[in-house]
């Protein structure tokens, strides 16, 4: 079985990598500096020229792109290509500001669905495989990307889209899917709703998942390999920079290789923007050195993860991406304490419960306050009032282990938090309503 969709790239010496990422980011850099205006206008204020970038160790002289950036050039101040050569676009869900809409030519969509074959054919996938596709098609990037990447290995796609899940169940049993694409969240209630209908894990046939698009932590994975018997991994994207397969899990689940020959990546310290050394924890940035029509150039994710050189047990060359730990811009400071969902979700997994909760924030009386409702088990609804307070008591201290602050804890009834199809909502900050 094929271990890599292309061996010669994904295991590229360290010098031959740097060497090709160098040439297409000189070639890069000068097609957006004479195509993109409000870019070149960045440069300038910087003063650096294209002729200042001989390499990828003059990448650091280039101004940072932010998301701010996207949404006062929307909608085609970024485009680096004529409207005549673009064939797509997709955009985010545009859920804090203005949407962020990128271009494709038919070229990047080629670039883009080669990405997500690599992570396919990482999980074990090759033209043998039914790949169910349970991401958003439409604006979203999940869809389209996997549905391509599928493609290309030869899978045969069921491009369900997300949402009807008895449908969902209905296909994968009857055709006998043996990868699923899709949000952690969602893979979780596939599970959940899996066991109520009576299935087993050893009932399907599915022996990989490949899930992204929001945070997961390890506890979550192992509840989900658990509950559809599979091997679940990572996958990392950006609407901004493709979507997903800008990084993936192989086999050895311990970091998601960067495709490095199309996208460079930095790590920096979100207040000062000083690129900081291999293996330390900082902000992710993102240089796209193929995309044609939207190339972006030093875009800051607000992702806070850590970049790793540690040679992988398969094989593969490509620098790895810890798992997100949080951002830079949606952590949240309660009382003075930086606060990440994540952390949260660990505590609770770690302690039995299920990984549907809602975290929600508020201030009264100028004090922040913080309430996480967590579901209880079905085994766990005939508890007295007593018990679930026991129960109740148990998770504030641990979780106050973990945050150094106490938060109000309520068990309530299972399914009782609505679920979501798409990306979870986990935190409600009301807040951010009042100020």
């Amino acid at each position: 079985m094929a271990r890599y969709w292309n061996e010669e790239i994904e295991c590229m010496s360290r010098e031959d990598m740097k060497k090709l990422q160098s040439e297409r980011l000189v070639k890069q850099v000068k097609h957006v500096y004479e195509n993109v205006p409000y870019y070149k206008k960045l440069m300038d204020e910087k003063g650096v020229t294209p002729d200042d970038i001989k390499g990828i160790e003059d990448l650091h002289k280039l101004p940072f792109l932010t998301k701010a950036d996207l949404r006062e050039a929307y909608p085609y101040g970024l485009l680096a290509k004529p409207l005549s050569d673009c064939v797509r676009i997709q955009s985010t869900s545009g859920t804090t500001g203005k949407r962020v809409v990128a271009f494709y030519t038919q070229n990047d969509i080629e670039l883009w669905e080669d990405c997500c074959a690599r992570a396919i054919v990482a999980v074990g996938g090759t033209n043998e495989d039914v790949c169910q596709v349970c991401y958003g098609y439409g604006l979203f990037t999940g869809g389209p990307g996997l549905n391509g990447g599928s493609h290309k290995v030869g899978c045969l796609t069921l491009p369900m889209s997300s949402g009807n899940t008895e449908r969902q169940i209905q296909f994968m049993m009857d055709l006998g899917s043996t990868i699923l694409c899709c949000t952690p969240s969602y893979a979780a209630y596939i599970g959940e709703t899996l066991k109520e209908m009576g299935y087993k894990p050893e009932d399907n046939k599915l022996k990989a998942g490949i899930f992204g698009a929001e945070p997961w932590t390890e506890e979550m994975r192992r509840e989900i390999e658990k509950s559809l018997g599979i091997k679940a991994y990572d996958i990392y994207g950006l609407t901004e920079t493709s979507g997903p397969g800008v990084a993936f899990e192989c086999e050895a689940q311990t970091g998601m290789h960067i495709n490095e020959d199309n996208f460079i990546a930095e790590i920096i310290d979100p207040e000062t923007g000083e690129v900081l050394p291999e293996g330390s924890k900082g902000e992710l940035v993102f240089t796209s050195i193929t995309k044609e029509a939207f190339p972006l150039l030093r875009y800051r994710t607000r992702d806070i993860c850590v970049l790793s050189r540690e040679k992988c047990s398969c094989g593969r060359t490509l620098v790895k991406m810890s798992k997100p730990m949080g951002r830079s811009d949606d952590m949240m400071i309660i009382r003075g304490v930086n606060v990440f969902p994540s952390q949260i979700e660990t505590v609770l997994i770690e302690q039995g419960y299920s990984p549907n909760y809602l975290i929600e924030v508020d201030r009264v009386a100028n004090v922040d306050t913080l309430d996480i409702s967590v579901e209880m088990n079905a085994d766990q609804l005939s508890d007295t009032v007593k018990d679930i307070q026991k129960k109740e008591s148990e998770l504030v201290a641990a979780i106050k282990t973990i945050l150094g602050i106490n938060p109000k804890v309520h068990l309530v009834s299972p399914k009782s938090i609505a679920r979501s199809e798409g990306k979870a909502v986990r935190v409600v900050d009301k807040r951010k309503l009042h100020d």
